[in-house]
């Protein structure tokens, strides 16, 4: 690994490895930081995605992590540190999207999800306050969060939570920390979901149309440049959340 010059900004994205992650790995790359990329299982992909950001002349390390490993998240932050001597935003958009009702949830579902979407945030949002004297922090959420659909209970339920640590953190950590969260719409089909998918989604919101990554990647820079700007929740929706 080579190291970044000290006045060169370093983020840090959990699942930055392919879709909105990625796009926000890229966008962040274009504007000149360096990019701490975040992946578990998906090793191909946070390859491909950290060459693209070089073949630009962009810095990119790759940091393997399993975010239901308490163990493993907490020496996530030390380890970028580690690398770049410093971290100036996180981005929390690692996420596990699985139907999954009240009634027909395992448990086991309920604890990944409140691992990957709450627990990992949490502690890493923990460490980086801990460990550096000033930052910023952006939270993925889901425009869902404004509603009460059963049909992924496990995940709305930590998106829902997610939300609030959100305004909380952004209270405690002020002024040195600024604290915000994206809610997407309509973005991308959940994988291996049909061709139409968007098309229908697209149809229930008010804009009447899907979005796309780079709509995600346009909330994360204005968050980043707004410095008036605390404990926000931006709906990158279509209008989604007013329904």
């Amino acid at each position: 690994m080579t190291r970044t010059k000290k006045t060169v900004p370093v983020a840090l994205i959990t699942g930055g490895a392919k879709r909105i992650g990625k796009a926000i790995a890229i966008r962040l790359a274009n504007r000149g930081y360096a990019i701490a990329l975040h992946y578990h299982s998906s090793k191909a992909e946070a390859s491909a995605t950290a060459r693209r950001i070089r073949q630009r002349q962009g810095h990119c390390e790759l940091f393997c992590c399993d975010l239901s490993d308490p163990a493993a998240v907490c020496s996530l932050i030390k380890s970028v540190l580690k690398t770049f001597s410093r971290l100036d935003i996180l981005i929390n958009n690692a996420s596990v999207f699985k139907p999954g009702p009240l009634k027909d949830a395992r448990v086991s579902e309920l604890d990944r999800s409140y691992a990957i979407h709450l627990r990992a945030p949490y502690i890493l949002m923990q460490e980086f306050a801990s460990l550096q004297k000033r930052g910023q922090i952006i939270n993925i959420l889901d425009t869902k969060i404004s509603q009460n659909a059963v049909t992924h209970v496990p995940y709305l339920l930590f998106k829902k939570a997610l939300a609030d640590l959100t305004r909380l953190a952004a209270v405690e950590l002020a002024p040195a920390f600024r604290v915000n969260g994206v809610c997407p719409g309509p973005i991308l089909a959940p994988e291996g979901k049909i061709s139409d998918y968007l098309k229908n989604a697209a149809r229930t919101v008010p804009l009447q149309k899907s979005g796309s990554p780079e709509d995600i990647c346009d909330a994360v820079e204005m968050l980043i440049d707004h410095n008036y700007m605390t404990g926000q929740l931006l709906f990158e929706d279509g209008g989604a959340h007013l329904l």
